[in-house]
């Protein structure tokens, strides 16, 4: 399983893009970044995106993926999979012919652009190589991760935007690798809870919850304006299996 960063910070500015992960060139976890990482072709190739919730910084990159297709007449569609309540802020909030043309219904095909479809908590779908896992985490708005596993039985969590939660660590028995949040410094840990966000000595303790330590933990949603200070407080965790994600990277699953 190859995993591109197209993005993993926690706010927009140069050099700083929102979440979205490229696994295998063809299937996005969370969509904050898109046009601005990936040329034509490689977004073509984009089949698949799960949506962990409905915030901005993990959806914005659709409606310009969507527009990129119709005005290169590309013939396919992209399926986007949310719990109920995301897909629903997305046809009331974005894709509703006022913030952004409603490209479920716009085709430059047979099929819509844009295909949304709901994937409940706890249930898993097959698509080609990969069995994908909606579990329940705690924010501010209703949001999930995902659990990835692929046909070589290697398997991926993604948390998306969590604060202290629970049934996610249960979900799954094996994880080779974690993309885990932490978004601010420890001095700030209010403000991570109040908002649903973890911090280098919350993640501790959601380390704690997992029965059996994957081989890689990688840190994703660092408000940059703190990059330096949250750096500095994974590394006093002493793990060396956590590794900060950076923006443009490869890593191997």
């Amino acid at each position: 399983m190859i995993l591109r960063v197209l993005g993993s910070s926690g706010a927009e500015f140069p050099g700083y893009n929102p979440p979205a992960f490229l696994i295998d060139g063809n299937m996005l976890l969370d969509a904050g970044t898109i046009g601005s990482r990936l040329t034509e072709e490689e977004q073509w190739k984009i089949r698949n995106i799960f949506i962990t919730h409905s915030h901005l910084d993990h959806i914005k990159g659709i409606p310009f993926l969507a527009d990129n297709i119709v005005l290169k007449n590309q013939r396919h569609s992209v399926t986007v999979y949310g719990i109920k309540e995301t897909l629903l802020s997305l046809r009331e909030n974005l894709l509703n012919d006022k913030i952004w043309p409603d490209f479920t219904r716009i085709s430059a095909a047979i099929e819509p652009v844009i295909k949304l479809r709901n994937i409940a908590e706890g249930k898993s779908v097959t698509i080609g190589d990969y069995r994908i896992r909606a579990c329940r985490v705690n924010h501010t708005v209703p949001a999930v991760g995902y659990i990835i596993r692929d046909k070589k039985d290697r398997v991926l969590l993604y948390t998306g935007d969590t604060g202290p939660t629970d049934a996610i660590w249960k979900a799954s028995s094996h994880m080779d690798a974690v993309i885990v949040e932490v978004s601010f410094p420890n001095s700030m840990e209010g403000l991570a809870r109040k908002t649903g966000h973890l911090t280098a000595g919350l993640l501790l303790k959601e380390l704690d919850k997992i029965k059996n330590v994957p081989e890689k933990i990688y840190i994703t949603h660092p408000k940059p304006q703190y990059l330096e200070q949250i750096k500095k407080e994974i590394k006093k965790l002493g793990r060396r299996n956590i590794e900060m994600l950076k923006d443009g990277k490869v890593y191997e699953i």
